[in-house]
């Protein structure tokens, strides 16, 4: 969204995107940016715990860590973030997931439509879909 890639409005309500991850990310300029619109969403929700599950196989999943746990010193809820080996499996069993993998949807206790709740999103101009 931040970086103005095209965004797909789903038929089961998610947002998506068409960047094919397959086991590589890099942190981009916009990374930081997201973190904090997340962290801020969440806050102002009245979240008072985040838990974040990383996967150990994705590439720089450990850089990813270290910088989300810097910017989240700047927010007041508590927050644990995790590096895993099979992330999927550990959220099949998990309720108020937050994601849109449709694999991980299909098999959770329940989630969270995250893009959806955020009705701030719609208001910064960034969230368009087609």
């Amino acid at each position: 969204m931040l970086s103005n890639s095209i965004l797909l409005n789903s038929m089961d309500g998610t947002i998506r995107d068409l960047a094919a991850l397959r086991g590589t990310y890099r942190l981009i300029p916009e990374t930081n940016d997201a973190i904090r619109l997340i962290f801020t969403i969440l806050q102002d929700a009245g979240v008072r715990k985040v838990n974040i599950l990383l996967d150990e196989p994705v590439s720089n999943s450990g850089r990813l860590k270290a910088r989300i746990a810097d910017i989240a010193e700047e927010y007041i809820f508590e927050l644990d973030i995790r590096i895993l080996r099979e992330v999927d499996r550990v959220l099949y069993e998990k309720e108020n997931v937050i994601t849109s993998d449709s694999i991980i949807l299909d098999h959770c206790s329940s989630w969270i439509n995250f893009a959806a709740q955020c009705p701030d999103l719609k208001k910064t101009g960034l969230f368009k879909v087609w």
